[in-house]
């Protein structure tokens, strides 16, 4: 039905998601997870970084339980290691951090390596290494990707 025509795009920017607290989620993503601030141009929005992302958080306004009147759709979104050894250091960081785990450590039938938390509003995060992906993301970073 649809032609294959790629995007003349090197990936995915950012992802945006709502937050009851601005706050809550900077003291996790930026204490827990080791994320920096990007920018705030205002108190109900954020953005963070790894230093090749970027992650836009958008605090619900009073009354508000959906954006814009849809239900979420988010399933979960992943954070890419470039290792399975990076994967095991990140459970084992946020295991002492206090941060239940969703789904633990697995081996998955595509040789990816991944486990599963939440962060304070309950989107769903994955840390994974995915053997096709974890290379090539990582080799074309910022300085090489905008070459």
């Amino acid at each position: 039905m649809y032609k294959k025509n790629p995007l003349p795009v090197r990936g995915i920017g950012h992802i945006a998601i709502r937050v009851a607290s601005i706050e809550t989620s900077r003291q996790f993503y930026e204490g827990v997870m080791g994320m920096q601030v990007v920018w705030q141009p205002d108190p109900e929005t954020l953005y963070l970084t790894f230093g090749n992302d970027n992650l836009a958080l958008h605090q619900y306004l009073p009354g508000e339980t959906a954006p814009h009147g849809q239900s979420p759709a988010l399933d979960h979104f992943g954070l890419m290691a470039e290792t399975e050894a990076d994967v095991d250091a990140a459970a084992g960081q946020l295991g002492e951090a206090g941060i239940p785990f969703i789904k633990p450590l697995r081996h998955h039938r595509d040789g990816s390596y991944s486990f599963y938390v939440a962060d304070p509003d309950g989107n769903v995060i994955q840390v994974l290494y995915e053997p096709r992906c974890s290379g090539l993301y990582l080799k074309l970073g910022p300085s090489e990707s905008t070459a």
